[in-house]
C-alpha cells in the first residue's frame, strides 16, 4: 500500500499539520486484508464486527494505513505502535478518542463508504470525509445545525442543497474530533458555515479537502499559538 498519497503540503494548508492521506478503499482493500496482522486486539474485534464487506474493507484500509503512517512518524513497525484511549468527553469511560503515549503526534482518521482520509499532526487534529447523502436526509439532519447554517443552507437552491449540507457536516464533524467531544456535542453550538469558505473558528483553524466527486470533506487543527478551548 503506497504511503506517498498527501493532499498538497499539508503544513501550508493549515500550521500544525503535518501529513494528509487519502485512498479509495477499493485501491487499498486487498492490500489492508493482508496485512491484518498488523492490527492491536481491540482494532481486530472491531474489524470482524462489521457485517458489510464495504465497511470492513473501510475500516481496514484506514487502520492499517494510519498504524503504517504513525509507525513512520514514529520510527516503529507498524505492529509496534500503541494506541490508547482518552477517557471520554461525556461520560469519562475508557472509550474516548485514542492517542499514541505522551501525544507524541496526533492524529484523526475517517472512513465511509469508498473513501478513507487520515491527518497527522502536532497538534490536536480532526478530519472527516462524507459520501453526499440522499436529499431527505440531508434536509432531516440539518435541522439540528447552528441556526446560521440553517440559515445559510435555506438559501441554496434545492439542486445543490445537499452537496452544500455535507460541506458543513464534514467541517462540523472535522472540528468535534479535533475538540475531542465527537458527534455527542450538541451539533447547534458550534458554528462552522455552510457557504463556500469555512467560519472562522476560535482557537481552531478549518479547511475543505479536496476530494472525489461525490464526496465531502473538511479538517481542523487547534491553532498552534494557543490551547484548545474545551
Amino acid at each position: 500500500m503506497p504511503l506517498d498519497m498527501p493532499i498538497g503540503d499539508a503544513s501550508r494548508l493549515l500550521p500544525g499539520l503535518e501529513l494528509l492521506w487519502s485512498g479509495r478503499v477499493p485501491d487499498h482493500a486487498r492490500d489492508a486484508a493482508a496485512h491484518r496482522r498488523l492490527l492491536d486486539a481491540e482494532e481486530s474485534a472491531r474489524l470482524a464486527g462489521f457485517r458489510r464487506p464495504g465497511d470492513r474493507d473501510a475500516y481496514a484500509v484506514a487502520h492499517v494505513t494510519l498504524r503504517r503512517l504513525l509507525g513512520q512518524r514514529l520510527g516503529l513497525a507498524p505492529e509496534a505502535v500503541t494506541l490508547l484511549r482518552e477517557p471520554c468527553a461525556h461520560c469519562g469511560g475508557p472509550h474516548g478518542r485514542p492517542h499514541v503515549p505522551d501525544r507524541a503526534v496526533h492524529f484523526s482518521l475517517s472512513h465511509t463508504t469508498g473513501m478513507v482520509m487520515i491527518a497527522l499532526a502536532s497538534v490536536p487534529v480532526g478530519i472527516d470525509v462524507e459520501a453526499v447523502p440522499e436529499a431527505a436526509t440531508a434536509a432531516d439532519v440539518a435541522q439540528q445545525l447552528h441556526p446560521q447554517e440553517r440559515a445559510e443552507l435555506a438559501a441554496v437552491p434545492a439542486a445543490g442543497h445537499a452537496e452544500a449540507f455535507n460541506r458543513c457536516w464534514t467541517r462540523k464533524e472535522a472540528l468535534l474530533k479535533a475538540m475531542g467531544v465527537g458527534l455527542n456535542e450538541d451539533l447547534s453550538l458550534n458554528y462552522v458555515g455552510a457557504g463556500p469558505q469555512p467560519a472562522s473558528h476560535e482557537g481552531w483553524l478549518i479547511a475543505d479537502l479536496p476530494t472525489d466527486a461525490g464526496y465531502s470533506a473538511a479538517v481542523a487543527v487547534c491553532r498552534a499559538d494557543e490551547d484548545a478551548p474545551r
